[in-house]
């Protein structure tokens, strides 16, 4: 049985077009999809992205992340806090996703509900989608990269993830827009100079903003413009001036984040060795050694990753068939296509060499309750290998397709309907089977949820009957407890006004009319130093978390 033809294929590269359809092909190479190709994939994207939210909101699961609810609370603070300033960007998560969130997080409603988190990410969604489905009609025909684009835009994880603030949303839809503008750069270098000059600009922009986005991104700058360089130089173009701009940018931009870490924080490399980094955290929590699986063995480390790929993409009795179609897929599309446009796209299966290492050998810990230790912890990791899943699945239909279709003609048309089948009745079980990303939400909010529902009642009581005193308590670990009592971050004394917050653990009750602490933060230590003046009027525990007790000042004085 011989492959199928090009014309069968419905390949959109121009190299492998007829003398009648060439002009057709270039363009679409050249333009992308057509509008109302355009039009259908955003519309329905729109619509798995409101049913999500109206699911999320309407469960209130979009703040069942604690890091969602930290990312919104960094946002906020920029400007609502006793000393407004960029450092309060803090310094391990990089600043990109709070930066957007910034607009939005200002609308008090927003920061509380989430709201302000989720914008960015629905967004960042929908642009994904558009992206990933005009990537695989470079080479599919529209069945296949319907395939690709339902495998991707369905899967209940991301669904979830986009109705949150998490930054996977954002660094997904980065990662897909770069590979696709490379994969058009590669097409536009021969014929279309000025296209390709445009192109360079736009990977630069999508990588600087990968870049300030997550660590990753650092790895995939690095190759894909070294990649770009080798290219150039083969071709006797390196001294291309918009190339060496672009160099100069995606080299400032870490630079510009050590030197931030600097001033801010006195330490170029406190993002990765303050009391607030990995190393420390996973220090702080493990209860053993080695800390966690895969820990300087990166073909365990390697496993972890791959198996919470596999359950975050497909149910579990598919888990494994739907990982080796999509690598499968992906190869031959390698070797049957052009390898020059195609080997780009390879850019999408980076997370798998990176997070092998990153459990191995920097801290990052990955955590599936169907291995040891049996726990939840960082699962969503494995949504960043979705884009490549997809494509890789959408390669496997197509050959899948041109082989029925030598077989019998119409039998292609079955076997497509059968293959969307099967993708829509996998994002059903995994649903049915509940999202692994979603199950670790939950299980991080129920750790939270005894003090998110008893302490804002007592601390709101407490602050209505004293308009504006000013409450002394570390924001960082519960943020969610001032914006569910109602009060500005800059009415709270907390561990990001520096000077002024020194001060006040000197002295609890002469500084703050109320005080907030956990045992073993730095507030419990400074009441019990200075526990003059100071009564108690709550006191809270909840399974797993350090005990909380409020207190209430007999010597503040406005």
């Amino acid at each position: 049985m011989g492959a199928p033809g090009p014309s069968h294929l419905g390949t959109a590269d121009a190299t492998t077009a007829s003398s009648t359809a060439g002009p057709q092909r270039r363009w679409r190479a050249e333009k992308g999809i057509s509008r109302g190709e355009f039009a259908a994939v955003l519309g329905l994207s729109a619509v798995a992205s409101a049913v999500a939210l109206a699911w999320s909101f309407g469960h209130g699961a979009q703040l069942n992340y604690g890091d969602a609810i930290a990312h919104l609370h960094i946002a906020r603070r920029v400007f609502d806090s006793r000393f407004p300033r960029i450092s309060q960007l803090g310094s391990v998560w990089l600043p990109l996703p709070h930066l957007l969130m910034l607009p939005f997080v200002q609308v008090y409603a927003w920061w509380a509900n989430g709201l302000a988190g989720t914008i960015p990410s629905v967004l960042a969604y929908l642009a994904s989608c558009a992206g990933l489905y005009r990537l695989a009609r470079r080479w599919l025909r529209p069945q296949a990269a319907a395939l690709s684009l339902i495998f991707f835009a369905l899967n209940p994880n991301l669904l979830y993830l986009q109705t949150t603030g998490m930054t996977e949303p954002l660094f997904v839809c980065e990662t897909i827009w770069v590979a696709l503008w490379l994969v058009e750069w590669r097409a536009s270098l021969e014929g279309n100079p000025a296209r390709s000059a445009r192109l360079q600009g736009w990977i630069a922009a999508a990588l600087v903003a990968a870049i300030f986005t997550r660590y990753d991104g650092w790895v995939m700058a690095l190759l894909a413009w070294t990649a770009m360089g080798i290219v150039l130089w083969r071709r006797g173009r390196l001294a291309s001036i918009s190339f060496w701009i672009g160099a100069g940018a995606l080299a400032a931009a870490p630079i510009a984040w050590f030197v931030y870490n600097a001033v801010a924080f006195g330490d170029w490399l406190y993002f990765a060795r303050g009391p607030y980094s990995a190393k420390v955290i996973e220090l702080k929590t493990a209860t053993g050694w080695p800390p966690h699986p895969g820990w300087h063995d990166p073909w365990v480390a390697l496993l972890f990753y791959l198996k919470v790929v596999e359950m975050d993409a497909a149910a579990r009795a598919w888990g494994n068939l739907m990982l080796a179609l999509a690598a499968m897929g992906t190869a031959a599309g390698w070797l049957l296509e052009r390898k020059q446009a195609i080997t780009w796209a390879l850019l999408l299966w980076l997370p798998v060499p990176f997070y092998a290492w990153s459990v191995a050998y920097n801290w990052v810990p990955i955590f599936q309750p169907e291995w040891w230790p049996h726990s939840w912890y960082n699962t969503r990791y494995g949504m960043e290998l979705l884009p490549a899943l997809a494509l890789g699945l959408g390669f496997a239909a197509r050959f899948i397709t041109g082989a029925a279709r030598e077989f019998k003609p119409r039998l292609a048309v079955w076997a497509a309907t059968v293959l969307i089948a099967l993708v829509a009745v996998n994002a059903y079980d995994v649903l049915r089977e509940h999202p692994l990303v979603y199950v670790e939400g939950t299980k991080n909010l129920e750790a939270r949820l005894p003090y998110d529902e008893a302490i804002p009642p007592v601390l709101k009581a407490l602050v209505a009957s004293r308009p504006g005193a000013p409450v002394l308590m570390e924001t960082s670990v519960y943020p969610e407890l001032v914006s569910r009592t109602g009060i500005p971050l800059r009415q709270t004394i907390n561990e990001s006004d520096l000077g002024l917050y020194e001060s006040a653990l000197a002295a609890p009750a002469a500084s703050a009319a109320i005080v907030v602490a956990f045992d073993g933060d730095e507030v419990d230590t400074a009441v019990k130093a200075h526990p003059e003046g100071l009564r108690t009027v709550g006191r809270f525990a909840a399974p797993g978390q350090a005990p909380g007790t409020i207190y209430l000042s007999g010597q503040y004085r406005p």
